[in-house]
C-alpha cells in the first residue's frame, strides 16, 4: 500500500527512525540541526511551510489553502504585510498608508480584495496638484522648470510590447540576453527618444537606487508593460479606507493558527526524501515543523537564509545579489499647508533626475498635518542617518524659502531595506537568472518575492499563480 506524503511523515514520527541524537528536533544527526535539549519541541506538520509573511508569502498561503493544502507561515515580525504598512493616528483614529500605496486593477487583485471585503477605488495621487520642484541639495526651486509631459509613454509601451513582453512574467530571459537590457537605462532612454518619460519612471521606480545607471532590465520590469498600460487607462487602484494593511489583518484571521508571528527559523534539514524539517523559535518556545515543501519569500541573501543550511549552489547565487535601500515615513510640519508637495529634482543632472541618497518627494498624506515621504539610497544607511538627512533637507528647503519656517518631527519611520536585489550586467549575461530559476524545487524549496520578479505586489501575485501548481504538487 502506498502512503501519502503526510502519512509517511506521521509514520516516521511514530516509528523511531530518527537517531537518538536527533530526537529533540526530529532531525538527523550531523545536519545543520542538532539536538538542543532533552525535551522534544512540539511538532507541527503541514503540506507546505512559507517563510515570510509579506505580500508574496501571505498570498501564497491563502491560495494554497484554497487548493486544499495545509500551510504554515513563519513571520519574524508581529504582523503580516511586509512592506505594506499603515499608520493609525492616535489622535483622530484616521489611517494613511506609508508602505505599499497602489495596486493594478486586475482580476486576481480584485478577487483577492473582494474575498476579504476590502473595497478598492481609483487612485488619485495627492501630489498631482500644485507642487514645487526643488533640488534638495540646495533647497532651491528650479526657476522655469516643469516636469515634462510624458509624450513618449506610448512609444515606450510599444517597445515593451514588441520586444520584451516576457518581462512581466518573471526572469525567463532569452539566451543571449539582449544587449539593450544589460546597458544602463539611461542608454535605453537616449537611444529611443524617451527623455520625456524619465521623471515618470523615476517617480514610480522608488527604491531602485541609481535608476538611470541600473541595467535597463530592472527598470523595465519595474516600470512594466502592465503598469504603463494601467497608467494610460487609469486602471490603478487604492483601498477606499486608506488602509492597505486591512487585507493582511483579515488574512491573519483567515489563516488563524497557521501563522507563527514573531518567529524565526534557526536551523533546517531540507535533504530528506519526504520533505523539510525546520527548527522555529516562537514566542511560545521552540517548534519542530515538518512539511513536504518550503516556500521562501524572504530576501534571498546568504545572511538572511543562513539558518536554512544553504548549499554551495545556493550560497554562490544568493551571494551575487546587491540590494538597494528604501525608507518611508511621515513628517509633522507645523504651519505648512496640507496642499504642499515638494518634489526633489536635480538642477544639473541628465533629465533633472534627483541625486540619491535623498528624498523622492514630500507630499500630503490622507491625515491633515502629516506629510508622506519616501527616501532612497544606493548604499546602506542607518535609520538615524536617514532621519538626520531628511531633517537637514527640510532645513535647506526652509532656508531657501521653499518651505515656510517650521519645526519638523517624525510621526512614523520605517526601513524597507534590503530592497530590489540586483546583479551585475555580466552576471545577467552569464545566465544568472537561468540558474536562479533552476532553484525552484531544489531541496524541496521554492522561491517567491521581489528578487524573483520585481517589487510590485500585483505582478508578484500573478507570478505566484504560475508557481502554485509546482508547490502544490
Amino acid at each position: 500500500m502506498s502512503l501519502t506524503r503526510k502519512q509517511a511523515l506521521k509514520t516516521m514520527i511514530g516509528s523511531g527512525v530518527a537517531a537518538a541524537a536527533g530526537l529533540a528536533t526530529g532531525l538527523r544527526p550531523g545536519t545543520a540541526l542538532a539536538a538542543t535539549g532533552s525535551t522534544p519541541a512540539p511538532v507541527i506538520e503541514r503540506d507546505v511551510v512559507v517563510l515570510g509573511g509579506g505580500s508574496s508569502g501571505t498570498y501564497t498561503a491563502v491560495r494554497l489553502r484554497d487548493l486544499g493544502r495545509s500551510v504554515l507561515v513563519v513571520e519574524s515580525k508581529n504582523r503580516l504585510g511586509g512592506h505594506t504598512e499603515t499608520f493609525h493616528d492616535p489622535a483622530t483614529g484616521a489611517t494613511t498608508d506609508i508602505g505599499v500605496i497602489v495596486w493594478h486593477d486586475m482580476p486576481h487583485v480584485r478577487d483577492y480584495f473582494a474575498r476579504f471585503d476590502v473595497p478598492l477605488v481609483p487612485y488619485v495621487d495627492p501630489g498631482d496638484g500644485d507642487q514645487k520642484l526643488a533640488d534638495f541639495r540646495t533647497g532651491q526651486v528650479l526657476p522655469g522648470y516643469e516636469i515634462p509631459v510624458p509624450v513618449a509613454l506610448t512609444t515606450y509601451r510599444d517597445l515593451l510590447q514588441s520586444r520584451y513582453p516576457y518581462l512581466d512574467a518573471g526572469f525567463e530571459l532569452p539566451d543571449p540576453v539582449p544587449a539593450e537590457l544589460l546597458a544602463p537605462f539611461s542608454d535605453f532612454i537616449a537611444a529611443n527618444g524617451l527623455e520625456s518619460i524619465a521623471q515618470l519612471v523615476f517617480r514610480f521606480g522608488q527604491g531602485l537606487g541609481d535608476l538611470m545607471n541600473k541595467p535597463a532590465l530592472y527598470v523595465m520590469k519595474n516600470f512594466s508593460l502592465t503598469l504603463v498600460n494601467h497608467i494610460l487607462t487609469g486602471a490603478i487602484v487604492a483601498t477606499a479606507r486608506t488602509d492597505n494593511s486591512e487585507i493582511y489583518e483579515k488574512a491573519t484571521t483567515f489563516l488563524g493558527e497557521d501563522v507563527l508571528l514573531g518567529s524565526t527559523v534557526t536551523a533546517a534539514d531540507r535533504d530528506r526524501a519526504e520533505g523539510v524539517v525546520l527548527r522555529v523559535d516562537t514566542p511560545q518556545g521552540p517548534r519542530t515543523v515538518r512539511a513536504g515543501a518550503l516556500v521562501v519569500t524572504a530576501p534571498p541573501l546568504p545572511t538572511t537564509l543562513a539558518p536554512l543550511g544553504l548549499d554551495a549552489t545556493e550560497t554562490a547565487l544568493f551571494g551575487r545579489f546587491r540590494p538597494g535601500y528604501y525608507y518611508t515615513g511621515l513628517l509633522r510640519l507645523p504651519g505648512v499647508p496640507d496642499s504642499t508637495t515638494v518634489r526633489n529634482v536635480g538642477a544639473d543632472t541628465p533629465n533633472n533626475i534627483a541625486v540619491l541618497p535623498g528624498v523622492y518627494r514630500i507630499t500630503r498624506s490622507s491625515i491633515p498635518g502629516l506629510f508622506d515621504l519616501k527616501y532612497g539610497s544606493p548604499t546602506p544607511l542607518s535609520a538615524a542617518q536617514v532621519k538626520a538627512n531628511v531633517l537637514a533637507d527640510v532645513g535647506r528647503l526652509q532656508a531657501a524659502g521653499t518651505l515656510p519656517a517650521t519645526s519638523p518631527s517624525f510621526a512614523a519611520f520605517r526601513s524597507h531595506s534590503p530592497f530590489e536585489l540586483t546583479v551585475s550586467p555580466d552576471d545577467i549575461a552569464g545566465g544568472f537568472y537561468r540558474r536562479l530559476n533552476d532553484l525552484q524545487g531544489h531541496r524541496h524549496t521554492y522561491y517567491n518575492g521581489g528578487a524573483f520578479h520585481t517589487h510590485d505586489s500585483s505582478l508578484l501575485w500573478q507570478f505566484t499563480e504560475g508557481l502554485l501548481p509546482r508547490i502544490a504538487g
